[in-house]
């Protein structure tokens, strides 16, 4: 039998768990649960959509908790948040993944005859990045102003439902890496170069997930529904 935490946790969406308790995204990216794009999925259904059992998930996510000293955002003010996503998310996208493209393309070139090569690799992630350039251009100069402004509720729905559509999009180039790379499996073969470049390309989806997390589940949700 269920206790009672376990029941409500399961009960909660993803979106709801990773925003009240910052150490439960750890468990869901460990388990590859989407707690940004899909944060409206309960637990008990993303769990039974992954085949997972979602009271053992709910057990990890207390334990995960224990002593964690995360930051919860939720207790942050929207211009707090809105900085915060600026200088951590958007400063380290754009210093960490040309890098990872000019990897890819070395990989591409250097081995290219074996089979397991992942081809077409760099291309997907340069449009990745001139989409995600883009993408926080109009956050940085259009809706995060807004929001530090105290913007709230119908007056930020349309560029906040432009940006959830295109986290959306964000969230399928992230499946497209990891059907080119086998799911981030190096071969044995791989080279440092080749085994670097699929430990930098986990990194990058744990951190754009945590990203578009703090926006849609928190940032953008407040602004929504009028919270300051």
């Amino acid at each position: 039998m269920h206790d009672a935490f376990t029941m409500q946790v399961m009960s909660m969406s993803l979106g709801e768990l990773a925003a009240a308790n910052p150490a439960a995204t750890r468990v869901f990216l460990r388990h590859r649960l989407d707690f940004c794009c899909g944060g409206q999925r309960s637990l008990a259904d993303a769990c039974r959509i992954a085949g997972l059992d979602p009271a053992a998930i709910a057990c990890e996510v207390e334990q995960e908790a224990r002593g964690d000293t995360s930051t919860h955002w939720e207790q942050a003010s929207q211009c707090e948040l809105a900085d915060y996503i600026e200088s951590r998310y958007h400063a380290a996208l754009r210093r960490e993944l040309p890098p990872l493209i000019e990897a890819a393309r070395k990989v591409e070139l250097v081995h290219a005859r074996k089979p397991a090569v992942p081809r077409g690799l760099a291309d997907v992630l340069a449009e990745l990045f001139a989409d995600m350039e883009t993408h926080m251009r109009k956050e940085e100069t259009i809706l995060f102003p807004m929001i530090r402004a105290g913007a709230q509720g119908e007056i930020v729905q349309r560029p906040i439902c432009v940006m959830e559509t295109e986290h959306e999009s964000q969230g399928r180039e992230l499946s497209r890496i990891r059907a080119l790379t086998g799911d981030l499996r190096a071969p044995a073969h791989a080279c440092a170069t080749w085994t670097a470049l699929y430990h930098g390309l986990e990194k990058l989806e744990a951190d754009l997930m945590q990203h578009v997390h703090l926006e849609n589940n928190i940032l953008f949700a407040r602004a929504l529904r009028g919270a300051a």
